[in-house]
């Protein structure tokens, strides 16, 4: 019995394709802070509210989980970072978010693709909120 499940095993393990690594996102160091309940970030004030800032390699996006929970993902498009034009933009939805060049879609709560030819999720900074200010960083 046991031989058996070893045999098994193994053929799982060898018949496992190795998975690609994902394009690699140029690194940018990235620390910063802001308010999300001030004026300044008024989309940030409730939950599910999104902004776009300025850093990272492409750009920034902030999205508000829950009253105390934020995250924080890198705008360039995981599919091909590098192309000009590459950059996710928020739908109508405001809970997804897209690629206007090769049409990927993510879910804005961890980055996840579910649409579109990238199976990369998107780049996600630490975030940290103290209840008064959202920390951002790698």
């Amino acid at each position: 019995m046991v031989r058996l499940f070893m045999t098994v095993m193994i053929l799982v393990a060898c018949s496992c394709k190795k998975e690609e690594q994902a394009p690699q996102i140029p690194y940018v160091y990235v620390n910063f802070s802001l308010n999300p309940d001030g004026t300044q970030y008024i989309n940030l004030n409730v939950v599910n509210g999104w902004e776009t800032v300025s850093g990272g390699y492409n750009g920034i996006l902030i999205f508000r989980k829950s009253l105390n929970e934020f995250a924080a993902f890198e705008r360039a498009c995981p599919y091909d970072p590098t192309k000009t034009g590459a950059q996710v933009r928020v739908e109508t939805s405001g809970i997804t978010c897209y690629c206007p060049v090769c049409g990927s879609k993510f879910i804005l709560v961890d980055g996840t693709p579910y649409a579109g030819p990238s199976h990369y999720p998107l780049k996600q900074y630490t975030t940290f909120y103290d209840g008064v200010t959202l920390y951002i960083s790698n």
